[in-house]
């Protein structure tokens, strides 16, 4: 047997009991206007009264989707454009009467039109508010879940729109809103924060607009397990659709002093290479690029399968794939002599720290003399401007991979001058790239748990790669050369906590965090800065760490002899002397 959905049959019902609401409020009018005798005369017109309007009802209500309207949802916008839908419904009557003044077998008499129109309209609102006045007196929990919209005014209506257009779960009862009080939208009371305080009003969930900082509702409302959140999504100005929560919404941090003009200038109209492209940051970087209207892009990476993925995003500017890797220094230099770029951006490294661990030697060739490389050529062919990404884990560094980038860092500082502006941007973890922590317990939770934290004090920082790829371009295009700009991420955080936050949002119960004990190389904490002698730029989100000095010619020896050595652990010491390497817990 055909089984039908629920929108499916409301629609049948709606109808039904429509045309039975028109049918009888036709006979009704004629029996009132003719002192409840009708002419015989009248019963054509009677007849085809009630046809006319069923077919022009019927028709309007589905065209303007009254059908789509949510039963137990029923509120004042819905009300409104149903009055409207019956007026224009009453006048193409009322038209289709005057066409037919002349015959008398279907002349309907104007008094009809608007006793028809009173007591239809009475009998469709009756209906349409039924279930909402039922289930509000006796049955208050099964309009769903009583639920809070945090947005301003306009998002906050389109978000009771679609509430109230679907079978939904949830039943607003306030609208938050700092800015207004003592208004209603679309029926609901609006208070600012404050004023929802002093209020008695218990909720089950919590929807709130994407443009809303997740992290600030989180510490205004005491969200506890028990009350599920929501973001309102707007896909465009009349669809609205409800998402899930994630961690990342939680621990993004929404730079307030983005400078798009100044990137926008930076990028628009040049030729960008950008190392290590199809990776995390890489691929990010490409796409800002592209959105910020480059002129031509050249996507260098090792990896096909990076390069044709980033190649499969990138649809509004020139994209040239280049599959090389940046150790290989003659090749590279045939791509930047072919492209001539002007801008520089080196992504391209191994980051992965207990990887890097076990292979010492590969990632000191890849990261050290291949960031050399690109910067050599990048000042050979005269790029106007070099940016190298790099990380936390280069200050004080326990690890070879840390070490590697903190020398790439004094490379690029002290090569400056020489005709391209070489600066180094300085940030801590990504929130979904490759090797993140938040990949691994989303799939340590989809299995059943347990989720493994290396250590319950262990902290780190965290930027969502959209926001910290705007930085870095922004960055970028205000340095003048040697600097190591450093992003602001906020606060460090507990792994510990996270993993448990992530429990929580899952909604599964009893899945364990287990402690398996420090990696060779992981440290407990990371640290952005050298020292406390950072210079501010006029970005608060963006600040400059103190340079250090090591002559070019002696570390380009340091460097020669760190890749020709036996004991490349002792050579990195050298070059660093604040790395402390730790093998173990």
């Amino acid at each position: 047997m055909l089984k039908m959905s629920p929108e499916l049959r409301r629609r049948i019902f709606f109808i039904f009991f429509d045309i039975v609401i028109i049918i009888f409020s036709v006979f009704i009018s004629y029996e009132l206007r003719f002192d409840f005798a009708i002419p015989a005369q009248f019963y054509m017109s009677l007849a085809f009264t009630a046809l006319i309007l069923i077919l022009i009802r019927i028709t309007l209500f589905s065209y303007f989707k009254i059908y789509e309207i949510s039963w137990r949802h029923f509120g004042f916008n819905d009300t409104t454009k149903l009055i409207n839908v019956v007026i224009f419904s009453t006048l193409i009557l009322l038209f289709t009467t005057y066409l037919l003044r002349f015959n008398t077998s279907l002349t309907i008499p104007r008094s009809i039109i608007a006793i028809e129109f009173f007591i239809s309209l009475f009998l469709i609102l009756v209906l349409r508010v039924s279930k909402r006045l039922y289930l509000e007196k006796y049955k208050a929990n099964a309009l769903g879940k009583y639920s809070l919209i945090v947005a301003d005014l306009d998002r906050a209506n389109n978000i009771l729109r679609a509430i109230n257009k679907n079978t939904s779960a949830y039943y607003p009862v306030a609208v938050i809103n700092d800015k207004h009080k003592k208004l209603k939208v679309n029926g609901i009371d609006v208070y600012s924060f404050e004023n929802f305080k002093d209020q008695d009003i218990g909720y089950e969930a919590v929807i709130v607009d994407e443009k809303v900082d997740i992290k600030e509702l989180y510490e205004k409302f005491d969200l506890s397990k028990d009350v599920e959140v929501k973001i309102a999504t707007n896909y465009s100005e009349y669809e609205t659709k409800l998402e899930d929560i994630s961690v990342e919404d939680l621990l993004a941090r929404h730079p307030k002093d983005l400078d798009t003009k100044t990137i926008k200038e930076f990028i628009a109209g040049k030729t960008i290479l950008i190392t290590g492209a199809g990776g995390s940051i890489g691929s990010e970087i490409c796409c800002q690029c592209e959105k910020y209207s480059a002129k031509k892009l050249i996507l260098l990476d090792h990896s096909e399968y990076n390069l044709y993925t980033i190649l499969e995003e990138l649809r509004d500017v020139e994209a040239v794939p280049v599959m090389q890797s940046i150790v290989e220094k003659d090749l590279i230099e045939d791509t930047f002599k072919k492209y001539k770029p002007d801008i520089v951006i080196h992504a391209a490294a191994y980051k992965h720290v207990p990887l890097v661990e076990s292979n010492i030697k590969e990632a000191i060739t890849n990261n050290v003399l291949g960031t050399k490389n690109i910067i050599d050529l990048s000042i050979k062919y005269s790029v106007k401007k070099f940016v190298m990404i790099s990380t936390d884990k280069a200050v004080r560094p326990t690890n070879v991979m840390g070490t590697t980038k903190r020398i790439c860092e004094l490379y690029a500082q002290n090569s400056n001058g020489q005709g391209t502006d070489i600066v180094a941007v300085r940030f801590g973890n990504v929130l979904g790239s490759s090797g993140s922590v938040i990949p691994k317990f989303k799939k340590q939770i989809d299995d059943g748990g347990p989720i493994t934290v290396t250590h319950p004090d262990i902290t780190r920082y965290f930027m969502l790669i959209p926001e910290a790829c705007e930085l870095v371009l922004q960055a970028g295009a205000i340095g003048s050369g040697g600097e190591i700009f450093i992003l602001d991420m906020g606060e460090p955080i507990k792994i510990v906590d996270l993993a448990q936050k992530m429990i929580d949002l899952s909604g599964k119960k009893n899945i364990k965090i287990e402690f398996s004990g420090l990696r060779p190389g992981e440290k407990l904490y990371e640290e952005l800065l050298l020292d406390e002698s950072d210079t501010k730029t006029k970005y608060e989100s963006i600040t400059v760490a103190k340079a250090t000095l090591y002559p070019l010619d002696k570390l380009n020896q340091d460097i020669k002899e760190l890749l020709e050595s036996g004991d490349q652990l002792s050579k990195l010491q050298k070059i660093v002397p604040e790395f402390k390497h730790q093998l173990n817990a």
